[in-house]
């Protein structure tokens, strides 16, 4: 496979270089305001695909051909830009130091930093990553303003942003769609794993303009190098190896890069097995007879885990093209998630046995496998600077498992190519681009309550800036056809009540399409008013149209213990009856306001935000039950297995809030963190929205001094009683976290030794945002130990 590969390389490499110029060297140093050379800062000139990094001087060579401009970046510390000529004898850099961490967003398309967005993101990358990396995205991203968990399980548990998660949350990996089944379900785990990331970034609100209507909430976007991006001079790599004791998880990570000759190869792994983890005691309370049943841990919470990336690229002073392969392969519990057999004849068999049957566990096996590639050729002195082509497919399945068997099987295969074209016209620098993504999507097995769909979307975009002073505008649009296929049931639940039998159910289907036009536009603006100091509006409007679970589920979810019916289904009289006839647009008007400072030792982002979204897709419980032996029927009736109806409806909301995210730096070594978020969700008719998260606070210490590093977080989510009719109040919790690691040199290699300790006061906490937040509270006191190296 690599020689194809570097025939490939060859060839589009000798179509793409046709363009010959006489190089020259420009030479510089880049330093602090205080004089003092800055390593490892990364300088990108504009129009080519690589980029160099200063050595511990600060000084830096790079091949220039025409005049153009360098991009000087490092983190903590302001990006800076300096034109070229090519006769330019000495290039001298001063980068200002930022309060706020300023990090380029790989996800903003136009090489933007945090501080320069006109919408709201959040990155976390190198140390911070490291220490926070946690085994799901969910996990790894709550303590962050704005974001929180689905929770279902510390192995299962999705970001939510601002409210808003599943179909409305776009997770991707280096721009492309994670392409798993953690949209259809919350006991689906997601598949991109935090050890790996070298940086992951969150969009706040609707960024549908790059990456489509599934983005109407918000983005995250894994960063990895699976696909290296800089050229690798030297042979290089990385090891991690971690102990968890609630749960008593091992993990290893490895990492390894070579690269000679303009070709760059990498390589990372990760392996995680752990058990069952523990919790302060708590009760549960049987529905149907009262009985209380006290844990100290959630049963069916292990996790089983490997996986691997691949990938290798060609690096040329215009020409970047490259090729990655990924490899998941899981086994996680799935906690309150049982399968009753009421199909088996349990005459013969004792009680007992027939209760340990019908109580069997079931588990989830993962498998993906995922190819990546990318082609990037940057031009000199045109109006079109850049394109840039990425390509994804990937082959998903997630089975659950049930006495060794296989239950239920859930498969997506999908692909997805993005192109950009980047350019300058008349001072205006932008992209435009066409989007094409496809997911044929399958449910087989009796827990399988959606129908098999393929999915299709054709879509392009433009995304346009300009500064006028110290403002600068942002125009964006999108045009998206969106196309669902599917063969539907028509199935009616016929119940007679007098003799408590049901008819066999009528299995007609019908082949079904829904085909919408999904346009969103936004305009927004930076404006620095102040050196260091600037305030971003953007105002957005975001179409989509439902997703396969939204519209066309029906059946038993016996994860989240529902019965699921869609959009589309109209519910009377212990009936089913398939009316998609007026299926209506989901429609959010989102205005996000960001003040910032980002100079000296006092930084802050301060966001508040107003989004109405009309024909709101959402749950709202029924009438209803639903049982095996009596199918559905009103809530008037008390069955063992009887499960509550849930129906998707449409109807106006509205969601705002508030997030603020501040820093202090005493000195060189002491900063002091605060972060706080506030969030309404109500629809239009005042009552307010299911499992909207907790409210927090939280207040962080950290200190740095020759190679130790300290910090302390403590974090108080508030008591959630802005609830729906049919949810409960959750109380509020607080959580204290710590960690120690310490920089230390040993047979001439790096290493870095950490000790975190999770929840200090083992304090019991439930997140009202999880399906079975009364069945799995968050885990107890954990003490983590942990040796990383680099070589």
């Amino acid at each position: 496979m690599k020689t194809r590969q570097s025939v490939l390389a060859f060839s589009i490499a000798s179509v793409f270089l046709s363009q010959a110029a006489a190089a020259a060297v420009v030479k510089g140093k880049v330093v602090d305001t205080n004089q003092h050379p800055i390593s490892n800062a990364k300088i990108h000139l504009h129009g080519k695909s690589n980029a160099v990094f200063t050595d511990a001087n600060g000084n830096f060579s790079i091949n220039i051909d025409v005049d153009s401009q360098l991009h000087i970046s490092k983190d903590n510390y302001l990006d800076a830009r300096q034109d070229v000529k090519s006769e330019s004898d000495f290039v001298n850099v001063t980068l200002k130091p930022s309060s706020v961490e300023s990090i380029v967003v790989f996800a903003s398309a136009l090489h933007k930093n945090n501080m320069e967005m006109a919408s709201p993101v959040s990155v976390l990358s190198g140390d911070e990553l490291k220490t926070k990396s946690k085994p799901t995205l969910g996990e790894t991203l709550k303590g962050q303003p704005g974001i929180d968990a689905s929770y279902f399980g510390p192995v299962s548990s999705s970001p939510i942003i601002r409210g808003l998660d599943g179909p409305r949350v776009k997770i991707t990996q280096n721009g492309l769609d994670s392409s798993d089944a953690s949209r259809v379900g919350p006991d689906h785990a997601n598949t991109n794993d935090s050890l790996s990331a070298t940086q992951i970034e969150v969009l706040r609100g609707p960024a549908t303009l790059l990456y489509g209507s599934g983005a109407i909430g918000g983005v995250v976007n894994v960063v990895d190098n699976r696909i290296p991006m800089d050229q690798i001079e030297e042979f290089s790599g990385a090891f991690d190896s971690s102990h968890d004791s609630v749960s008593s998880t091992d993990t290893l990570s490895l990492l390894a890069e070579a690269g000679a000759n303009n070709f760059n190869f990498h390589f990372d792994g990760v392996k995680r097995k752990g058990e069952d983890y523990k919790t302060p005691k708590f009760d549960v309370i049987d529905e149907h007879d009262g009985d209380v049943e006290t844990f100290e841990s959630v049963e069916n919470t292990f996790i089983d885990s490997q996986q691997f990336n691949f990938g290798t690229s060609y690096i040329a002073d215009h020409l970047t093209v490259g090729l990655s392969y990924g490899r998941i392969d899981t086994d996680y519990g799935i906690p309150a998630h049982s399968h009753h057999h009421h199909d088996h004849d349990h005459e013969g068999e004792s009680e007992d046995a027939a209760e340990h049957e019908e109580e069997m566990p079931v588990f989830a096996r993962v498998d993906q496998e995922r190819w990546q590639g990318l082609l990037n050729y940057a031009m000199h002195d045109s109006w079109l600077e850049a394109i840039q082509v990425r390509a994804g497919y990937t082959q998903y399945q997630h089975s659950e498992i049930e006495d060794g068997a296989i239950g239920t099987t859930f498969k997506n295969k999908s692909s997805e190519l993005r192109a950009n074209f980047e350019h300058r016209i008349l001072d205006w620098h932008g992209t435009f681009g066409y989007h094409f993504s496809n997911s044929d999507y399958a449910a087989i097995g009796e827990e399988a309550f959606t129908p098999a769909t393929k999915t299709t979307n054709h879509a392009f975009y433009l995304l346009e800036e300009k500064q006028f002073g110290l403002l600068t505008l942002e125009l964006g649009a999108r045009v998206e056809k969106y196309k669902l296929e599917s063969d539907v049931s028509t199935t009616h639940h016929d119940h007679d009540h007098a003799d408590e039998a049901i008819e066999e159910p009528e299995a007609d289907t019908i082949a079904y399409t829904l085909d919408k036009t999904n346009v969103s536009a936004s305009i927004g603006g930076v404006y620095q008013y102040k050196e260091g100091h600037n305030v971003a509006i953007n105002l957005s409007r975001s179409e989509r149209a439902p997703l396969t679970a939204e519209l066309l589920s029906n059946g038993v979810h016996v994860a989240t213990g529902t019965y699921e019916l869609g959009l589309g289904y109209h519910l009377e009289d212990g009936e089913t009856h398939f009316e998609p006839e007026n299926i209506q647009k989901e429609i959010a008007n989102n205005l996000d306001v960001s003040f910032r400072r980002f100079e000296g030792n006092f930084g802050y982002t301060f966001n508040v935000y107003y989004n109405d979204i009309e024909n709101y897709y959402y749950q709202t419980a029924t009438d209803y039950i639903y049982s095996a032996d009596h199918g559905l029927e009103l809530n008037d009736h008390d069955h063992e297995d009887a499960m509550r109806v849930f129906k998707f409806e449409s109807s106006d909301a509205k969601l705002y809030g508030a997030e603020l995210d501040a820093h202090y730096r005493f000195d060189s070594s002491n900063r002091v963190k605060l972060f706080a978020d506030s969030l309404v969700a109500k629809l239009k008719t005042d009552e307010y929205l299911p499992r909207i998260p907790s409210n927090k606070i939280g207040l962080n210490y950290e200190y740095v001094n020759n190679g130790l590093s300290f910090n302390v977080t403590g974090t108080h989510y508030m008591t959630q009683n802005n609830i729906a009719s049919y949810e409960t109040n959750t109380a509020s919790y607080t959580l204290f976290d710590t960690s120690i690691q310490y920089d230390f040199n040993a047979l001439n290699s790096d290493f870095v030794a950490y000790f975190n300790v999770d929840n200090i006061t083992d304090e019991l906490g439930f997140v009202h945002s999880s399906f079975i937040k009364d069945k799995a509270p968050l885990p107890g006191r954990n003490f983590k130990v942990g040796l990383r190296g680099y070589f």
